[in-house]
């Protein structure tokens, strides 16, 4: 298919002004088609050629001023539009489209707990050509009047408030001017709870079978809603720009959330159908402020062109975080950034596909090269150099150029050079200066301590690798005398690391520290270091440090220190061990044993010792072994009747107790009892968990362990329960699963093939570390068969396929020679080129953090 080029971007954004479209789609031919017919009132401001996108299963008609143009013309998506004259138009097309199943488009479910069928649009970039025809580009803004005829006991949402017709169809509200990957549609027989707020319809939707478990949490959801809304009013002077505030969970969604004016749609795992910690409550509530947030930044003020995706995902970060904070019970969010959010920034970052968080339009030239910017630098790193900014020249200037960007930009499009003009016009700093060196360069800086004392004083110098300047808080710590394993802050102060040149030396009275703690409260982003004295202190009381900020910025330099191969993966674990027994910050503990058993277990250990002659290095099964023993610790610690914190704790425990397992006893009695002794109820969520860890193990014979996950099918009768039916057959340790989960995954045959989470799930049961010399044959199919897949089934689908396919858990050089002819010769789609090489970089760094380990 040919993608926009930013040059035809820019001609057809000179040529047209684009004032309304009426859309009118049919959703009632079946599960496979639906009928769009759009009518697109456009003026050519000089006489001209251009083109307008339409991806249909069958174009029947389409006119243009009442001319009929050829539907034969349609050159793959493009419709040319030749012979312009200056002046008013109209362009009509009507067509059948095809239903997606892969969360592009006009996506459509079945719920398997009731057979219900919902169907909602994710048209982001360049999808809106799925559903209807349209000039798609950002900065083609033009209000949208949509009619939809559904199944009669279906109710249909969108971006303004909808009607039904005496006639049956819905009609909704004429939007404000908005670009067309926002426009959004969700249909279905809905379970809806409505209120009102500040004058405005507020509602919440998901689909029938989860509405006892919207329900439960429907007064945290909308208080959670007003808080931020409300908190939002307070800081912006430009009100909420829409007539309605709508959010919908829906199913297979491949994104977190879609910020769609007035219609949000969430992954509908949002609504929790099992026990999760307080922490996993508060990513729902900084999803739900990211998302309005967007409200402003994205939808009243759009990019012009891709290469400013930054500027609407960075944005919505940092506000998400930081409104969620100041205006919820949630206070700790920087915390679970920084240890949760921002390793997803600074592993992308030092990776071969790394990026500025504000590229280079050149950079930019497609919507194909747009679509790969959506990562961790976008997201965290961008929000991270938001947070510095904020730093830097105050939180009160910066809200007010947010505020003048908002008043000058309203219902419009703008660019980077206008976001820092309106910062510029706020504040005496050089704000261009900044974002030169913030937003232009790649890399992750280094900053490390040198700590020396003399004669009753002592001086602390801070080393700079990299090219930006920071403003960070340094701590300085000493042993708590009345607790000998605590530590009390002496003092915390700011200092300034210049881009260029060696920083200023800092001089204290006393005796130097303990320990200290560079960007204590992480106002930056940047990797940091210990000098020896700190390393050793922080390693022997780190769960002693005072404030969980300052602890998440010691686990991650140490995360960090592992990842650079300085810091050996058993030390990390041995910290872990020592530590997360006694750690109170929930988030900490989930961020650490993630990184644990995720990282260190699958992948910088081997699964095997050394080979003879080779120094004795430690194994997958000592750190699963580890990982056991930590959670049984916690399990004591939380023994009895748990509410909140502690609940969580358990929860958090448990979940790294079965995934660790390496023998079914434990959790197989879990399983047969029906409970876990002393609590969490053995809900949905854990039975899946424990038989997946089950199957992994081969815990029984194989017929045994068909009729285990057959009978926990027909407990679990819901699409989650499919999921994880899905995830125990692909892991089960025998030839013909896996050879029935890879016909699945990569089978031709088009009535078969799974939708995108069915896809996940299999793919993450057939990689099983514990199952290598069964899996190894597989690492040469996957690398010649996933190009293919990818210009089948589409880039979403590709980025599944190479993220949760992709062999990572065989950690050895035949894997990245396979992944590196692929690469040179198997022509991958750009979605799969740039995911695969992002996987292959995290190969190789493995393979460095192990030869490191044994050396």
């Amino acid at each position: 298919m040919p993608v926009l080029q930013r040059p035809e971007a820019e001609a057809r954004a000179h040529l047209l002004d684009v004032h309304r479209y009426e859309v009118a789609l049919d959703l009632t031919h079946g599960d496979e088609e639906f009928t769009s017919r759009t009518v697109i009132h456009f003026t050519a401001r000089e006489p001209g050629d251009t083109f307008v996108e339409i991806r249909p299963a069958t174009l029947h008609a389409a006119t243009l001023d009442g001319h009929p143009l050829d539907p034969a013309a349609l050159d793959d998506n493009r419709l040319p539009l030749t012979g312009l004259a200056a002046g008013p138009h109209e362009l009509r097309l009507d067509a059948t489209m095809r239903y997606s199943r892969t969360g592009e488009g006009m996506h459509r479910f079945t719920d398997p707990a009731d057979g219900e069928d919902y169907v909602y649009t994710q048209l982001f970039m360049d999808d809106v050509q799925r559903v209807f025809g349209a000039f798609d580009q950002p900065d083609l803004k033009a209000a949208f009047e949509l009619t939809v005829t559904a199944p009669p006991t279906w109710t249909v949402l969108a971006n303004g408030r909808t009607e039904q017709l005496p006639d049956g169809t819905w009609r909704a509200a004429a939007t404000p001017r908005i670009s067309t990957y926002l426009v959004a549609v969700a249909a279905g027989p809905w379970h809806s709870v409505h209120t009102e707020h500040a004058g405005l319809p507020f509602g919440l939707h998901c689909r029938r079978s989860l509405a006892p478990h919207l329900d439960a949490d429907v007064e945290e959801l909308l208080d959670l809603t007003r808080r931020c809304y409300d908190r939002y009013h307070e800081i912006f002077e430009e009100p909420y720009p829409f007539d309605s505030y709508d959010q919908a969970f829906v199913p297979e969604f491949n994104a977190g959330a879609m910020e769609n004016p007035g219609l949000v749609t969430f992954r509908d795992e949002f609504v929790f159908r099992s026990a999760v910690t307080d922490t996993e409550r508060q990513t729902r509530g900084m999803v739900i402020a990211h998302e309005m947030a967007h409200m402003w930044f994205g939808d009243l003020v759009t990019l012009r062109w891709w290469d400013d995706i930054w500027l609407n995902e960075s944005f919505a970060e940092y506000m998400g975080y930081q409104v969620l904070s100041e205006a919820t019970r949630f206070r700790d969010t920087w915390t679970d950034f920084a240890i949760a959010r921002k390793g997803w920034g600074y592993d992308a970052d030092q990776r071969p596909s790394t990026h500025p968080v504000a590229p280079a339009p050149e950079d930019v030239p497609d919507t194909a090269s747009a679509l790969l910017n959506f990562d961790g630098i976008s997201y965290a790193k961008g929000a991270s150099a938001l947070r510095q900014l904020v730093a830097w020249m105050g939180e009160k200037d910066f809200l007010a150029g947010i505020n003048d960007h908002f008043a000058r930009h309203r219902f419009g499009n703008a660019t980077l050079a206008d976001f820092l003009d309106s910062l510029a016009r706020a504040t005496d700093r050089d704000v261009h200066a900044w974002a030169a060196r913030w937003l232009r360069t790649t890399g992750v800086d280094t900053l490390t301590p040198t700590v020396t004392e003399d004669a009753g004083t002592w001086h602390l110098d801070v080393a700079h690798t990299g090219s930006r300047p920071h403003r960070i808080a340094v701590g300085a710590y000493d042993p708590d005398p009345g607790h000998p394993d605590r530590l009390a802050l002496r003092d915390r102060f700011d200092v300034d690391v210049p881009a260029d040149g060696a920083p200023a030396r800092h001089t204290f009275p006393k005796a130097a520290p303990a320990l200290v703690v560079l960007n204590d409260g992480d106002l930056t982003y940047a990797k940091v270091r210990f000098d020896a004295v700190s390393w050793e202190t922080a390693a022997r009381t780190l769960s002693g440090l005072p404030d969980p900020l300052t602890r998440a910025v010691v686990w991650n330099a140490a995360r960090d220190l592992v990842r650079d191969g300085e810091l050996a993966p058993t030390a990390y674990l041995e910290a872990a061990r020592a530590h997360l027994p006694h750690e109170t910050e929930l988030a900490v503990v989930q961020g650490v044993l993630a990184f644990a058993r995720t990282q260190l277990a699958d992948r910088y250990l081997p699964s095997a010792p050394s080979s003879p002659g080779q120094p004795a290095a430690a194994t997958r099964h000592t750190a699963l072994t580890t990982l056991t023993a930590l959670s049984r610790d916690i399990l004591r610690r939380t023994e009895g009747p748990g509410h909140g914190p502690e609940a969580g704790l358990r929860l958090t425990a448990v979940r790294a107790f079965i995934d660790s397992a390496t023998t079914p006893e434990g959790i197989q009695e879990w399983l047969a009892d029906g409970s876990i002794p002393g609590g969490p109820t053995l809900d949905h969520e854990l039975r899946w968990r424990i038989l997946t860890r089950l199957a992994t193990l081969g815990a029984a014979p194989l017929p045994e362990l068909h009729d285990l996950i057959d009978a926990e099918l027909a407990r679990d009768q819901s699409a989650t329960g499919q999921e994880g039916a899905a995830r125990c057959r692909a892991a089960l340790p025998d030839p013909e699963a896996k050879q029935a989960a890879w016909q699945a995954l990569f089978g031709t045959d088009p009535g078969s093939e799974l939708s995108n989470y069915l896809f996940t799930a299999t793919a993450t049961g057939f990689w099983a570390a514990e199952q290598q010399d069964l899996l190894r044959p597989y690492v040469a199919r996957y690398f010649t068969e996933v190009p293919a897949l990818a210009v089948r089934r589409g880039p979403a689908l590709a980025k599944a396929a190479g993220r949760w396919a992709f062999p990572a858990v065989l950690v050895e050089e035949e894997t990245l020679r396979r992944g590196e002819q692929c690469l040179a010769e198997g022509d991958p789609t750009p979605a799969l080129r740039r995911t695969l090489d992002d996987q292959l970089a995290d190969l190789r760094r493995a393979l460095r953090v192990r030869a490191a380990a044994v050396r």
